[in-house]
Parts: C-alpha cells; structure tokens; sequence
C-alpha cells in the first residue's frame, strides 16, 4: 500500500495535522513529499501538501485517494516544514497559517521557463571568491566586528547583536555590511537570508549585493514584485540557483539550501509584525529558523530594540559594534535648553523653534536639511480656540482632524464633516491646531525659506532619495530619504508627541526613530548638526539622553532593568487574546490549569465592539509553551463547534500599557 500524509488547507484549527490518503499508482512517482496536491476533504476538494510517505496506514478504514498532484515541484523543503511547526506552536497558530506565508502561490509559466539546474556554478564565473579573504573594512571597523565575520566564513554560526554606526560613504554603510555578511555565508559554502522592513531597503541592500557578490548571485522576494517575478525568484532558491536572498517579512522562509546565516534589520519596525495569523514578528522566525538549521544569526539596526536586549541579557547573542565615536555622529542639540528660552522667548517652543530655524538656515547654504515630523496629513488634532479642550466629534467622540486647508473638519474615525463646531465645555465655536501634521508644516517651512525647493515624503509619496543640492525635505517617521554626502541638518519636531503615549514602548520606539533620522546627517566632523525640538527641558528624559549622548544601547540595558524588575515584556512570555466576551471565563480557567504562575489582566473593552474583550496573559518563559498549547486548545474548541469569530492570540505583541 503507498499512503501519504498530507496536510490539508482546511482553515479548521481542530484539523491543524497531516491526513492518511492513498497514493494511486498512477501518481506514485510524482506525490512525493514537499508537493502540491489536491484531496478530497469534507466533501470538497482542497490544497495541501503531501508532508511523508509510507507503506502502512494508522488509519483502519478505507483511506480515499490523492485526487491529482497539482505540481511534481518539491514546494515544501523538511526544514521550512519543521520552522512552519515551531513558529505555530510558539504562536499558538496553525502550520497552514505559517505555510500560507512561506511558500507563494504556484505560477506555472514560470516553473516552466525556469531551468531545473543553474546554468554555471557562481565560482566558475569568478562571482565569488573561492576562499576567504581579510575581513572587509565596513566589519573591521567595528568592535567583535572582525571575529564574527571571520568564525561565520570559516563555518562557524555566531549569534551576534550588531548596533550599527550612523551614515557613512557607500562602501562602509549598514547595506554593505549586510552584503559583506552574506558572502562570509557564501565563503563556507552556505547561504543566507537577509530581512530589511521595506522595499526601499530592500533596494539598498540588492545594490550592494550586486556590488559585493556580482550579478545574479542573490534575488530579492518582495510582494511588489507581481505573480511571476516573485515565484521566478523563489524557484530559483528552491532549486538551488541562488543561495542568498533579501526581502521583506515573508522571505525569512525562503528556502535557501545548506543555510549559514540569517540577518534581519531594524526590529523595531513595525513592519516586521505579521498582520496576518499567526502574527509572528520576523525577529522571531529567524531565530527560531536557525535554532531548526544551526546557523549563524545577525540582527543589526542603528538603534537597539529590548527585544534584542533581552537576548543580550540573557546571553543569547553577543554585541558587535556598539559605543560609536562622537566624531562619526552628527553633534545633537535640544531646542530651548541652555540660553535658548533668553534669548528666543516663546520662539524656543514653537512647533519649528528659533534655534531649528538658524540650524536650516545655515545648513541651507551647504546642502539638503531634514524635517522628520510625527504625524501625517495637514492638521490630524484640533482643539477648541476658547478652552483649548480637543475637539470631538458629536457623532462618535472621535478626533476632529483637518485634512486640508479648503476642506471642513473631519472625525478621525467615523469621518463625518464636523461644521459648525460647538465647543460642549465653553460654548466656544472656533478651532484651533491641536497637532501640526508633515503637509501643514511643509507650508510653514516653505513660506519661511521662499525659492527653496521643498520635497515631501510620507504615505503614498515616498521618496527613494534626493540630491546633495539645497533642499527642504519633510517626512513622517520611516519615511526619510537618503540624501547624497547626508544631511546637513535634521531636524526632529514635536518630540512631545512621539513620546507622550500610553505606550510601553514609547521611549524606545522614539530613539529608534529619532537616532534613525539623525543617522542620516552628516558627521560632526563635517559640520552635521541634529536639533531635537519640543522635548520637556524640566527634567532628564532617558530618550532624549540617549540621542544626546548618542548610546541607544545605554538605553536599552536601562529599560530591560526596568522591566526585569516590574516583570514586563519582553522579559516575561506575553500574549494578547481578543475573545468574546463570554469566553473569557473559560479562557481564564484553561490558562491557569496549564500554568497557574501565569498572571491574566484584564478583561478590557474593544474599541468599537460591543461584545469583544482584551486579556493579556503574562508568564514566565518557561511556562509559555504551555499556555500557547492551552490557548490553541481554546481555538480548537471554538472551530470545532463553528464559533462565528474564533479567539485571536498575538504572542509577544503586547505594546500598550
């Protein structure tokens, strides 16, 4: 008997394992395992993926037959198999959810075009040098730097936190480094996977991996890539063509054979959280992955998220880089500190202040000059011009917000005109700017330096890159540009803003856009000026000295003390569950019996539901693995009886506080 276990797109939690089916003798050659197959399930017919092969069945009763082998392709490797299985039971998901974001849709014109075997061996085209050489120059110049480019190119997998210097020339910058790690991969005859937050980034790095390791030696997998592109480049892993790979989110399950290393950028990017079930952020999925390969792991950004922190902490990585010099950073101000309120007035605390002002001008003579600023859209918070209350809107209590000059207030959230604004504490019938927006400040900015050009970039408008020429350049936070030569000033407004959030991650998420942006300004040295605007100069804010000094890995250690000590994230396991509210009482019960060290807050309402509540569950680390296998319980249960909205469970996502 030829039996095959196959995994089944069921979309059924309680169903979340492989099923016995017969293999006709007829597709014997081609159902083997790692292949697409169509089987007969509950009456229909649905994808999955033939995961073994046997001659015996478990099961006793009459086994139904494999309908058809959609493609002879080999799709699902052992590895991404077993990285799919981890990543669900850490996340208390389903293998078919992580499947459905590790390998893309088949596209059958292109497995057709493409050759089953590469047509050269990169070595004998002179791609890749046949051993190691000296270290590179953009690892040599950091601390460790030269050890653990040397121990990944002669095999070894060191697990490293690289804190990478501010903006320098091309040759020495955050995308060469990655580029120069993956050929150390490539000089112990593995590959390597390298995860950038978007597809800007994604460009720097391809760039420099054409440099570094020649053409057509890498591919990149991101989802603007369209159907065909995506799967060519994709097919080209899977069959070995290529062995490094750059991309977004869902490339750190590419199938990149004998892997050495994977590296991801800037975890604190909120980009790298999965949207989708089973929510797994990218950091963890490449460390579970080389936890599953035994391969060497990078995680690099220009500032240190806890996270990274806590696996420092712990030992699990060791940091490379770390304490840059002053004379490579840009000299860093804070607006109406020192003599600045004197001599300024109320100038020192305008949305733009009277010292960010003269830093533009000046650098205005020199080169381009950078505006970061919060939030997007002309005025997103109004209040009222009498009391100075926020305005609200009748309808939904939601934040009346003012898209553009020639249009009427509007809410937030339900987006209703709010004309005729009547203030319910005073009465008072005139509004006000609450918060000024990126298009709002680009009007100010511009009417204050007339004939300089000024360059936005933002959601829907963001730019790749501008010239060394004089230029105003306004962006949202993840937005910024690369400017030829840096920045000759950067200014970053309304700190207030990024920092007075009931947020856990406020502090942290502020320096990581703050030393982000200010990155892109040209050294002290060479005249780089970063002015921080709208931060409370009554007393020491951690953030901010943390930019001032430059040192976001001071500030990082302080935080995970922080959090040791008062058992936050990322410290402890967390998970947030959203449920109806009825199934809270259960919920509660399954988690304590499987962990009654496990701490439940909660339950709090959902925003804009009447019947849905938030928990959060907190627990120690090794007891998470039990809570996650109660909670997919808890969902297996609820698919089992048809619950019309299943409970949601996001591990380690908690932010707020």
């Amino acid at each position: 008997m030829r039996v095959a276990q196959v995994l089944v797109d069921s979309g059924l939690v309680h169903l979340d394992r492989p099923f016995e089916y017969l293999v006709p003798e007829d597709l014997d050659e081609t159902a083997q395992p790692g292949v697409r197959v169509k089987v007969r399930f509950a009456g229909r017919d649905l994808a999955g993926y033939v995961v073994e092969r046997s001659d015996v069945a478990e099961h006793t009763g009459r086994l139904a037959p494999i309908r058809t082998v959609v493609s002879p392709e080999q799709v699902l490797t052992p590895e991404v198999l077993e990285l799919a299985r981890r990543v669900s039971r850490h996340q208390a998901g389903t293998v078919m959810d992580v499947l459905r974001l590790a390998i893309p849709p088949r596209h059958a014109r292109a497995e057709k075009a493409l050759p089953l075997e590469p047509l050269a061996d990169p070595r004998d085209e002179g791609g890749i040098p046949p051993s190691p050489a000296e270290v590179p120059g953009v690892w040599a110049g950091y601390r460790a730097g030269a050890a653990w480019w040397s121990r990944v190119a002669t095999g070894e997998s060191p697990r490293a936190a690289w804190l990478a210097a501010p903006s320098r020339p091309t040759e020495t910058d955050w995308p060469r480094a990655l580029a120069e790690a993956a050929r150390a991969a490539l000089l112990s005859d593995r590959g390597a996977v390298l995860v950038v937050p978007d597809q800007r980034d994604v460009a720097r790095v391809d760039a420099a991996l054409t440099e570094v390791l020649g053409r057509d030696q890498h591919v990149r997998l991101t989802a603007d890539q369209g159907p065909q592109a995506r799967y060519t480049s994709w097919l080209k892993v899977l069959r070995g063509h290529v062995r490094v790979v750059v991309g977004t989110r869902a490339a750190a399950y590419a199938p990149v054979r004998d892997l050495g290393l994977v590296a991801w950028w800037d975890d604190g990017d909120d980009l790298h959280e999965e949207p989708r079930a089973p929510y797994a952020h990218v950091r963890d999925v490449l460390l579970t992955r080389a936890d599953v390969e035994g391969c060497a792991v990078l995680g690099g950004g220009l500032a240190m998220s806890t996270d990274v922190a806590a696996l420092v902490d712990a030992g699990r990585v060791h940091l490379v880089g770390g304490s840059t010099p002053r004379r490579e950073a840009p000299r860093v101000v804070v607006a109406g500190e020192g003599l600045d309120e004197e001599r300024d007035g109320p100038g020192a605390r305008a949305h733009i202040p009277s010292s960010a002002h003269r830093a533009a001008s000046a650098g205005l003579q020199h080169g381009p000059v950078l505006l970061q600023v919060p939030r997007r859209g002309y005025l997103p918070a109004m209040s009222c011009a009498t009391c100075r209350a926020p305005a609200r809107c009748p309808e939904c209590r939601g934040p009346l917000a003012l898209p553009a000059p020639d249009q009427a207030p509007r809410c937030g959230w339900c987006g209703k005109s709010a004309r005729g604004f009547e203030c319910p504490h005073c009465d008072g019938d005139r509004l006000r700017a609450g918060i000024i927006g990126a298009r709002r400040t680009a009007e100010e900015i511009g009417r204050s330096f007339p004939g300089t050009r000024v360059i936005t970039s933002g959601a829907g408008e963001v730019q790749e890159g501008v010239g060394a020429e004089p230029a105003i350049v306004v962006a949202t936070p993840g937005a910024e540009p690369v400017a030829d030569g840096g920045y000759t000033a950067v200014l970053l407004l309304d700190a207030w803003a990024s920092l007075d959030r009931p947020d856990l991650r406020a502090g942290e998420e502020a320096v990581r856009r703050w030393i982000t942006a200010a990155a892109l300004a040209r050294p002290w040295t060479d005249g780089g000026v970063v002015v921080l605007c709208g931060a409370p100069t009554h007393a020491t804010i951690p953030a901010v000295e943390a930019l001032v000094r430059w040192d976001p890995e001071w500030f990082a250690a302080r935080e995970i003390a922080e959090r040791v000590e008062l058992s936050l994230p990322p410290t402890t396991w967390t998970a947030e569950v959203v449920t109806d509210r009825r199934r809270i009482e259960p919920i509660e019960h399954a988690v304590r019996a499987a962990a009654p060290a496990a701490q439940l807050l909660g339950p709090l309402p959902v925003t804009g539901s009447e019947d849905r509540r938030r928990l959060v569950i907190t627990a120690p680390f090794a007891d998470g693995p039990l809570v996650a296998a109660a909670l997919k319980d808890v969902r297996a249960g609820e698919s089992a009886r048809k619950a019309d909205e299943l409970t949601s469970v996001k591990v380690g996502h908690l932010t707020t506080g």
